[in-house]
């Protein structure tokens, strides 16, 4: 997730709102991430990506405007797609991760909950 809010989402943007578009994203490496934080300890992951989240809202609050929702760019796989799809993508993205939160802490509860577990389908949703 780190990797992608560094070198996908802001950069992505950036490419729909230069000038003489629709220019092409380049690919992304979606597991170039793992060797690049490699060692890195939890708490020193957290801080860095609140960083980079940080300056990446930042530099949507001053360069984006309604106006440019509308812009596109070109990705590898999709084609043409809006400013406004990758923005709600990189939301959805970020919901992904806590949907896999909340189910990974649920099932630790599992044999806790007893019999409500009948009422809990997060407990066993995959």
């Amino acid at each position: 997730m780190t990797y992608l809010e560094e070198s996908d989402w802001i950069d992505r943007t950036m490419t729909i709102l230069a000038d003489g578009g629709p220019r092409h994203f380049e690919p992304v490496d979606r597991v170039a991430g793992f060797s690049r934080f490699n060692g890195w300890t939890l708490a020193y992951l957290l801080n860095h990506f609140r960083e980079v989240r940080t300056a990446n809202l930042d530099a949507l609050e001053r360069t984006v405007s309604d106006e440019d929702l509308a812009r596109t760019g070109l990705h590898p796989d999709f084609g043409l797609v809006t400013l406004a799809q990758l923005l709600a993508t990189w939301v959805v993205h970020d919901l992904n991760h806590l949907d896999q939160i909340a189910k990974t802490m649920a099932k630790q509860f599992t044999e806790a909950v007893g019999p409500w577990r009948v009422f809990l389908p997060i407990i066993d949703a995959t």
